[in-house]
């Protein structure tokens, strides 16, 4: 039976999906959560280091491994869905392929590290009708409910501003040890980390970015002389907290031109003017937004477990404090809630049809945002305007 008929199944009769991870790097720890729900099992494992594939095929009990994802398409294993955790420059060929071949995608975001790929995935989508998703998971974030559930209650009116700041503190180990620190793949981290906050900026405000300035540098990291190919380890091999400050950083990737300050205006399609900052090398890790209506502000402290949502909705002068204070419950895990959330999505997105809070064009969008902005900030901040999705593909998806 095919995933399509499996589809208005009664949901005692559903069955185990059966699921491939492509890519098994930090991130493929994602695919956990649909084993854990009982709602998936990981029967195939591909990556092109053997040791990645015995790894990963320990970790989740995979029966098969592939070097290549056409191997799996062609190996006659039947699967329902794959995760596409590989690295940024790879999303584009694997998923189009994998969508040709009737194969459901969860692709972590961002969608591509070029608009023009991001382009062709979601037109293999549609004129497949296979199922794609884009994994971004913060739209499950518990502060960014809370913050969307107090705009659309009214509590500050219409949206007018979005302001977004970016602390990424661990940024030394897990963007310039690795691939992430090389523009041929990830574009830059405007896109590969912005993406995600760009388009939670455009959910909470209800547009898309139609023309943006980026600014930015490569200011701390690309002055460290220490270097090692890392391709031999992940993530998890080399990050500590005790790597500080952050000139002390060790081991660095040997190619690393992206940016590790960034920032970017944007002008919304609905009036709306935002503006997003990230930098690298601070001491916490959190991200800090401010909303502004047409009647008061939000703001949040701290983005997970224990972090509150402030509203100032009266005349005032400095007030910390607020008018109205909501905490940020039911997030303990942070980024792991979202991500067991946004897996949960999947599983029903892909096994019963379900409508999902995250969106391959907004994701798309996202990218289109991100790229025009890094091109501005490469080219003298000159501004961008952000090309629009092909309203064709989009009225198919």
């Amino acid at each position: 039976m095919t995933v399509q008929e499996t589809i208005g199944v009664d949901a005692a009769e559903k069955r185990v999906l059966r699921l491939a991870v492509i890519g098994a790097g930090a991130r493929s720890e994602i695919a956990h959560h649909a084993i854990e729900s009982g709602d998936g099992s990981i029967v195939a494992v591909v990556d092109p280091s053997p040791a990645a594939r015995e790894r990963a095929a320990e970790t989740f009990g995979a029966g098969a491994t592939y070097a290549g994802h056409r191997e799996l398409i062609a190996g006659g294993d039947t699967v329902d869905a794959a995760f596409v955790t590989s690295p940024d420059h790879t999303h584009a060929e694997l998923a189009i392929d994998l969508l040709r071949a009737g194969i459901a995608v969860y692709l972590e975001k961002p969608l591509a590290i070029e608009v023009a790929d991001a382009d062709a995935i979601l037109a293999a989508a549609a004129e497949t009708g296979t199922r794609l998703y884009v994994g971004h998971n913060m739209r499950h974030m518990s502060v960014v409910r809370t913050m969307r559930d107090i705009i659309r209650r009214g509590e500050i009116g219409e949206v007018k501003a979005v302001w977004c700041r970016h602390f990424v503190g661990n940024g030394g180990d897990y963007y310039f040890k690795d691939w992430h620190a090389e523009r041929a793949k990830s574009n830059g981290l405007l896109l590969q980390k912005g993406a995600h906050d760009i388009d939670i900026i455009h959910w909470l405000a209800g547009g898309y970015s139609e023309l943006v300035t980026g600014m930015g540098g490569l200011t701390v990291y690309g002055g460290i002389d220490d270097r090692r190919d890392n391709s031999d380890r992940a993530m998890p091999d080399w990050f500590s907290l005790d790597s500080w400050p952050p000139l002390t950083q060790r081991e660095l990737n040997p190619v690393i031109d992206v940016e590790d300050i960034s920032m970017i205006t944007m002008r919304l399609d609905n009036g709306v003017y935002a503006s997003y900052q990230q930098c690298h090398y601070t001491p916490d890790y959190w991200r800090n937004y401010t909303v502004i209506g047409t009647e008061g502000r939000l703001e949040n402290f701290g983005d997970s477990q224990g972090a509150v949502v402030r509203v100032w909705n009266r005349r005032t002068t400095y007030n910390p404090a607020g008018d109205v204070e909501y905490p940020v419950l039911d997030d303990e895990g942070g980024h792991g809630d979202a991500d067991r959330l946004t897996i949960a999505e999947f599983v029903g997105f892909v096994r019963d049809g379900t409508a999902t809070t995250t969106s391959a064009v907004a994701a798309r969008n996202a990218v289109a945002t991100a790229v025009a902005a890094t091109e501005s900030l490469r080219d003298g901040s000159r501004p961008r305007a952000v090309p629009a999705a092909d309203e064709r593909v989009v009225a198919l998806l």
